[in-house]
């Protein structure tokens, strides 16, 4: 007996705050990235998988493609592509009310020479309720003009309009095989990397400019207690004294309420209780430092 099994990997890829994190966890239905409204925030390939039908796609959420500056934004920019490139199908996502800027422009380019010949690529021209029908059209034939997509789809991420039959045409599309994962496992990160990211939206939330691009997390001890419950050690290093006094706050009331909200997703995401205790170090060089960038799921190398 045959199986009508499919399986793939499809890679999102698009400008900073394009909402790649936010279609790949409509898509799968739970939160596996990190979504605010800062730019460059996923780091590293999260993989997420979404079961349609026979199909299991597996997404990977790639960082923002961006004109690198340093190695940390080298090495995101170089696993964006490295992400891309291995992926059976690729969606290039859009911002309908920006169109086609210079930075779009640039990836169509890089396309053109980074992807392997005969991988599709599909067009989503999202947040589509931002502008008109008429200017919609314009931009989908505009871009369709730059590059040969083998699909484009009018979309939503955050309202979710769209992206049923952008799903259903990815699912359909992959190559039959059997499943990669479990059917109920929604993600490949290590639940230690998700739990620091987490906590690590909730520190870009609430801090402002550039803070948030000089601070990591991560999750140094964790114990599944005989009760139940859950024991998560954090550390957030930072890379001068001045953003560990604006990390805690007056009397650390900021770290206090940062950890409580963390706390709060985590244990929602783990369905269990979670005790979440943060310490904040001072590491000037942190991100020069190749331990950093495994955590992160990142090629140190890469950042050369």
């Amino acid at each position: 007996m045959t199986s009508d099994k499919r399986a793939g990997f499809v890679a999102l890829i698009g400008e900073p705050n394009a909402g790649k994190s936010t279609l790949l966890n409509r898509m799968v239905g739970a939160k596996v990235s990190i979504v605010t409204h800062k730019v460059q925030t996923t780091r590293s390939r999260i993989r997420g998988v979404c079961m349609a039908g026979a199909a299991q796609i597996v997404f990977v959420d790639t960082p923002g493609l961006f004109r690198p500056r340093r190695r940390l934004d080298r090495a995101m920019v170089a696993a964006a592509w490295g992400g891309a490139a291995d992926a059976d199908i690729i969606v290039l996502l859009v911002e309908a009310h920006r169109g086609l800027t210079e930075g779009v422009k640039a990836i169509i380019d890089n396309l053109k020479d980074k992807i392997p010949r005969g991988t599709q690529v599909a067009l989503a021209i999202n947040k589509i309720d931002k502008i008109k029908a008429e200017n919609l059209l314009r931009l989908a034939e505009e871009a369709n003009g730059a590059f040969p997509f083998a699909k484009t789809f009018m979309i939503s991420a955050e309202r979710g309009y769209g992206v049923d039959d952008l799903r259903d045409w990815l699912a359909d599309q992959l190559p039959a095989g059997e499943w990669f994962y479990p059917e109920d496992q929604i993600a490949d990160l290590p639940l230690r990397m998700i739990a620091a990211e987490m906590t690590r939206e909730k520190l870009t939330l609430r801090l402002h400019e550039e803070l948030p691009y000089q601070l990591t997390v991560e999750t140094e001890k964790w114990e599944d207690r005989k009760d139940g419950t859950t024991r998560i050690d954090q550390v957030i290093y930072v890379a001068r004294d001045g953003h560990k006094g604006i990390l805690l706050g007056s009397g650390g009331e900021t770290i206090k309420a940062i950890g409580q909200q963390a706390r709060a997703e985590i244990s929602a995401f783990l369905e269990r209780t979670v005790h979440l205790f943060l310490q904040v170090k001072v590491r000037p060089n942190w991100l020069e430092e190749k331990e950093r960038y495994s955590e992160m799921g990142l090629d140190f190398k890469d950042g050369d």
